[in-house]
Parts: structure tokens; C-alpha cells; sequence
């Protein structure tokens, strides 16, 4: 089991940016999916960015695409998410997800649930951000 710690969440204003890190206890991400989900009150938990580590291919929710950015740093085993142009409906707990089998994450993108909350076995706690005027 991977140890996931989200950081970076706070307030900001709308068409702000905010850039979320989560940190895992596994030696190096070299192939494992990673993800950002985001859970707003009332709402069920959504996946907005993937990537699978192996390759570098990355997957966004049509929600986020242009504005959201995924990225890591395998050597520190930090997933990081870039979010800009950010407006009231981004606001949410946002929470880091990854697995580790390369077999499930490949399965995961084939069948086109990359992004799906069942497809992840280790997750954060997660990190709240608001975005208000």
C-alpha cells in the first residue's frame, strides 16, 4: 500500500492558479497511473487528470482540459496538478490517486477508465480548494 500526502490547497480567486502536490511513500512512480479526483460538497467524487508513468501519456476531463495540468517528479514520487483559469465550479476537496499494478493501470486505459474512482487502490486525504471572489 502507497501513502499518499496532498499539499497546496487554499482559497483563491476566480481565473487564479493554484498548483497541488501530493507526495508518495513508494521509492519512484516509474509505472503506475496516477491521478487527480475532486469531490465538491454534495457530488460525487470525479477524476479530472491522469497519467500513466510508463509512458507520459496523460488524461483530462473535458472540464479541465487547457486549464489543468498533471505532472511528476518520479525520482521524489510527487504527482503534482497545475490549475489555472480556475472558477467557483473547481472548488473542492481535491485527492490524489494511484495504482501501482501496471497490468490494471494499462486495463484502466484501454477500457477507458483512467479516470474512474474504482481503478485506484491507494489515495490522499485529500486537499481542500476554494475559489471565491
Amino acid at each position: 500500500q502507497v501513502q499518499l500526502a496532498e499539499s497546496g490547497g487554499g482559497s483563491v480567486q476566480p481565473g487564479g492558479s493554484v498548483r497541488l502536490s501530493c507526495t508518495g511513500s513508494k521509492k519512484t512512480f516509474s509505472r503506475d497511473c496516477l491521478a487527480w479526483f475532486r469531490q465538491a460538497p454534495g457530488k460525487e467524487r470525479e477524476g479530472v487528470a491522469a497519467m500513466f508513468t510508463g509512458d507520459g501519456t496523460k488524461y483530462y476531463a473535458d472540464s479541465v482540459k487547457g486549464r489543468f495540468t498533471i505532472s511528476v517528479d518520479s525520482v521524489e514520487s510527487t504527482v503534482y496538478l497545475q490549475m489555472d483559469s480556475l472558477d467557483s465550479e473547481d472548488s473542492a476537496k481535491y485527492y490524489c490517486a494511484v495504482q501501482t499494478s501496471a497490468t490494471r493501470c494499462k486495463e484502466a486505459i484501454d477500457t477507458g477508465g483512467v479516470l474512474e474512482t474504482s481503478k485506484y487502490w491507494d489515495w490522499g486525504q485529500g486537499t481542500q480548494v476554494i475559489v471565491s471572489a
